[in-house]
């Protein structure tokens, strides 16, 4: 009995040590963008899309561990990898894509952070440059293993938006119905709601950032299966909350007829239908989820940025050990910050934005990611199988038509 005891306990300590990369980057895409994203999918089409984050939740767990594979069968981040296998040409491509998708949704990440604390009645041009220079402080001065500890403090505070859903007391059977019943309409604006689902949850910086993560923390074959199970763990965590988030607004502000075009609007909306502990929380989250999403998503752009061009992308180096890496965290964070000062500066319309791009350029970097996975001088024996390979690309495809359909739509 005692050797069972303990057999049990080594999984569990297993899969304790390789938590962080799956986690992170899953809840990181409950960005800010993905708070304003999810909540106007409930405000404008009520519990409609729902069904369409069940299938979203799967792409998201088969992307994510493709990533996570690679990283530990190369021991690189997917920009090096691409790199090698495809040649510079081909990777620049890869790397203009994730940087004109990354830097809108940077931009209206930071936009997050000053709707939030104007929530409270402070000024943006005080609080955007305290948190750029504390987001900064946090990448350039934390160890990877520091690093890792804020974001998954910030991924478990994700549960504001949890508690805010009850408080909008919401009809909860026929939210679990619409899980499972298609609601499909193919005009315009439904599909563009659409993939700002699919755009703010499945991300061209997720598989650049979680492949780096698993490099960075020095995930093993040997911890490989736990990690998977990791990432999947947060795959479902990431569009649990993405649920609760859609239910609210559906039950708030879709329920009376209320639009919205920013977050502000939301949680001023939510104040008098949800009460004041709903208007607090969705701020708090808010401010959150912004926090997280600059940080992750700056941090993907610099892993990817210098893996492509060779250069040393370690959170343990120092500046002068990896000046390129800091650099280019420095005008990221800064040039964001400028932008959101900048007034009229249209943020909801960057959002989405942002995200269509990415909804509509993920899937060249999801061919890229599928043809290194079957290369077996790549992955030995981490290569895709057949059921592997149907399955990925059964995700690819989805995504392709759902970009056919928006190009489609915008431009017929």
């Amino acid at each position: 009995m005692g050797f069972f005891k303990k057999f049990r306990w080594r999984y569990v300590l297993m899969f304790m040590a390789v938590i962080g990369p799956g986690i992170i980057t899953a809840n990181a895409d409950n960005d800010g963008t993905g708070i304003v994203g999810y909540t106007l999918v409930g405000a404008k089409y009520g519990l409609n899309m729902l069904f369409a984050l069940v299938v979203v939740t799967v792409i998201l767990a088969v992307t994510q561990e493709l990533g996570a594979r690679i990283g530990v069968a190369t021991g690189k981040g997917l920009g090096g990898v691409i790199r090698e296998k495809f040649g510079l040409k081909l990777t620049m491509i890869a790397l203009i894509a994730m940087l004109i998708s990354n830097m809108g949704i940077i931009i209206a990440d930071m936009g997050a952070i000053a709707e939030a604390m104007g929530l409270f009645g402070l000024s943006k041009y005080i609080v955007v440059p305290v948190f750029a220079i504390l987001l900064w402080l946090v990448l350039y001065k934390g160890a990877f293993s520091r690093v890792e500890k804020v974001f998954l403090l910030s991924s478990a505070l994700y549960v504001v938006y949890i508690i805010t859903c009850f408080y909008a007391k919401p009809n909860w059977m026929p939210a679990i119905k619409a899980l499972v019943t298609p609601s499909i309409q193919l005009d315009k604006d439904y599909i563009n709601t659409l993939m700002v689902l699919i755009g703010t949850t499945v991300t061209i910086w997720g598989q650049f950032v979680i492949q780096s993560f698993v490099v960075d923390k020095g995930i093993t074959a040997e911890r490989y299966p736990y990690q998977k199970a990791e990432v999947f763990l947060g795959a479902f965590i990431t569009d649990f909350v993405s649920f609760f988030i859609i239910v609210a607004a559906a039950a708030t502000l879709f329920a009376n007829h209320i639009p919205i075009t920013t977050a502000t609007q939301a949680a001023q909306a939510l104040r008098p239908l949800a009460g004041e502990q709903a208007y607090i929380l969705f701020a708090l989250g808010l401010l959150n989820a912004g926090l997280l999403g600059v940080s992750v998503v700056t941090l993907s752009t610099a892993y990817a940025a210098s893996e492509i061009f060779g250069v040393e992308s370690k959170l343990d180096r120092k500046w002068n050990e990896a000046p390129a890496f800091y650099w280019i965290i420095t005008l990221i964070i800064g040039i964001s910050a400028l932008l959101v000062l900048v007034p009229g500066m249209p943020l909801f319309q960057i959002l989405i934005w942002s995200n269509n791009v990415n909804a509509v350029i993920l899937p060249i970097i999801l061919i890229y990611v599928y043809k290194i996975a079957n290369d077996k001088k790549i992955m030995g024996t981490f290569k895709n199988g057949r059921v592997a390979n149907i399955i990925t690309m059964a995700c690819i495809v989805l995504l392709i038509v759902a970009s056919v359909f928006s190009l489609y739509a915008n431009f017929s």
